[in-house]
């Protein structure tokens, strides 16, 4: 009597793999929906998160910008200019090295950060048309894994 070998299951086959393969699914669905979010502001992807990137609250180094959105420093500097030219952002010295500049809103900025905040927490219509025990499942189940 022989026996079948059982093969371990393939990582892609893991439920966890799955959910993680349809999140990314939909977050590349809604590409389109983020750029036109950010045309409505009249700023590009780029400068669409450098502006939800910087604190209402402080002054950032361009540095720091850069780590968050994972580009080189040199990068930043030409979506700080665009941010600036638009009247967002300032480019400020920094107290303990003027070499370092940093970036802060201006109030203009802090006014477009918070209408994008507002626009971007509108679900897409993918989610929005789940039903309420759906949504507060999926939620709480994000929740979870971020916990």
């Amino acid at each position: 009597m022989s026996r079948m070998a059982t093969r371990p299951a393939s990582p892609r086959s893991l439920p966890a793999a799955e959910a993680w393969g349809l999140m990314h699914e939909l977050f590349v669905s809604q590409k389109g929906r983020f750029i036109a979010i950010a045309q409505e502001f009249d700023l590009t992807p780029m400068q669409m998160g450098a502006v939800r990137n910087l604190s209402p609250d402080r002054s950032v180094p361009m540095s720091e910008l850069a780590g968050a959105l994972h580009c080189d420093a040199s990068n930043v500097t030409g979506i700080v200019d665009r941010l600036e030219a638009h009247g967002l952002v300032e480019r400020r010295g920094a107290d303990h090295d003027r070499r370092v500049k940093m970036l802060a809103l201006t109030d203009e900025g802090l006014r477009v950060r918070e209408a994008l905040a507002e626009r971007m927490s509108q679900p897409p219509q993918r989610l929005a048309a789940l039903s309420a025990a759906d949504q507060r499942a999926l939620r709480d189940i994000l929740r979870k894994a971020l916990g």
